[in-house]
């Protein structure tokens, strides 16, 4: 996060051009790339095992090399090596900024000290910005009173730098009691806090900017799609946030998420202005059950049409409910690989049900959280029609009470977002046996 900080200093002072700091950044990107792509280049992991610890990255909001160390993939040793192949970004954008030729390495060192003074950042903090060090920068940048405010924006952060892309940085955090916005895309949790988490953009580019990182080509780039990439982004961080508290004895209950265009958020709500490739987003936290994101939201669901569709493979059939079409698209793609017969996919409990009554598959997959009936409310009516329907639930991180009550209901297993392919096909092995 260094490099955009100081690289937009520098074309602030007219040190260098904005095409100038574009250039050095492309290059610094391609610079460094993930552990797992070193580690299979160096034959240390398989490409199925670095992709399994990328899911559970987002999953339990870990480091990869603690989840290789852990899991008996690689030593710490190892890690050390692919760190030190993967370079420190500050001497990466030092490096290209001086061999661009555009500045020498006098004037940096003047620019870095103004930078420091004018920011008010301290040498521990120069440190942490220098190194990417998002535990020790988030205090600084997203200080609040109430300490869980400052955990949740550090996890949406460490979740855009690990899934979504390193081309970003972020500003101090703020009070806002009114918001007006291009679009909107959050979750609201209830229980124990009465939560919000949102993302907005103000101006075109951010939305998009994130779900063509986070989403990795696994669909399309309409405007819904990107809606539903970013939805799917909060959910996971609301999740994990939720997961955590419950360790703590704090229950949440997750919501279904919204979205709304060219309106305006109005409550006491704190705000951390968020920068992807130059986009501005803003990350909306509050705690406030009067704090209202919007008005009238949009019926994102209405645009799912891929229900009712049979793919002719040879193993069970199954039905995929989920309202995230990025989601099902995914879990779809592991079922079909796996040889299984995705007989329909539906966007909510009430299409489920239907689709349901109309194909009797063999297991039917069923998201929890889901706009118009949930699905709780939807495996109990399967289960009313025919016990012996086998129903897997899908689930975000942070919904351990909706899992046992589901349990409980009749489900056969569960299946934790994002998906592992290997998860995936070991529990529906299990539950066609």
């Amino acid at each position: 996060m260094f490099s955009q900080l100081f690289g937009n200093y520098l074309v602030d002072r007219g040190a260098i051009s904005r095409e100038d700091y574009r250039e050095v950044m492309e290059k610094q990107l391609d610079a460094r790339v993930k552990l797992g792509t070193i580690a299979v280049a160096e034959s240390l992991l398989t490409q199925e095992q670095a992709e399994m610890l990328n899911r559970l990255q987002l999953q339990f909001d870990r480091r990869f090399g603690d989840l290789a160390v852990e899991r008996g993939l690689l030593t710490q040793e190892q890690v050390g090596q692919l760190l030190k192949k993967q370079g420190n970004p500050y001497l990466q954008f030092l490096q290209v900024l001086l061999e661009s030729g555009k500045v020498t390495a006098s004037q940096v060192d003047a620019h870095l000290g103004t930078f420091q003074r004018e920011k008010g950042f301290s040498d521990a903090d120069m440190t942490a910005l220098k190194n990417d060090d998002f535990d020790a920068l988030m205090p600084i940048f997203a200080f609040s009173s109430k300490p869980f405010v400052t955990e949740i924006a550090g996890l949406v952060i460490r979740n855009i730098n690990r899934f979504v892309t390193r081309d970003f940085y972020m500003g101090p955090i703020r009070h806002v009691e009114e918001l007006q916005y291009r679009r909107l895309a959050g979750q609201h949790t209830t229980g124990d806090y009465d939560l919000y988490v949102a993302l907005a953009e103000t101006e075109d580019g951010g939305f998009a900017a994130l779900a063509s990182g986070f989403s990795e080509d696994t669909f399309g780039q309409g405007k819904m799609d990107v809606y539903d990439a970013v939805c799917e982004f909060i959910n996971c961080s609301s999740g994990l946030f939720a997961s955590d508290l419950s360790n703590k004895g704090i229950d949440l209950d997750m919501e279904p998420a919204f979205v709304y265009e060219d309106q305006k958020a109005t409550g006491k709500v704190y705000a951390l202005p968020v920068y992807i490739a130059d986009h501005r987003l803003e990350l909306l936290i509050a705690v406030d059950s009067k704090v209202e994101m919007g008005q009238t939201p949009l019926d994102t669901a209405a645009e799912c049409t891929d229900c009712g569709q049979n793919t002719g493979s040879a193993r069970g059939g199954i039905l995929v409910v989920d309202d995230s079409r990025m989601s099902r698209k995914m879990l779809r793609t592991i079922l079909e690989e796996g040889g299984y017969t995705v007989v329909a996919e539906a966007a909510n409990g009430e299409e489920g049900l239907e689709a349901y009554r109309q194909y009797r598959p063999e297991v039917v997959t069923m998201d929890i959280t889901m706009p118009r009936m949930d699905g709780i409310a939807a495996l109990e009516q399967i289960k009313a029609c025919d016990r012996s329907t086998k129903v897997v639930m899908i689930t975000a991180a942070g919904q351990q009470q909706k899992i046992i009550e589901a349990l409980k209901l009749g489900a056969e297993k569960f299946i934790t977002k994002p998906y592992e392919r290997s998860e995936v096909l070991a529990v529906m092995e299990t539950v066609m046996k």
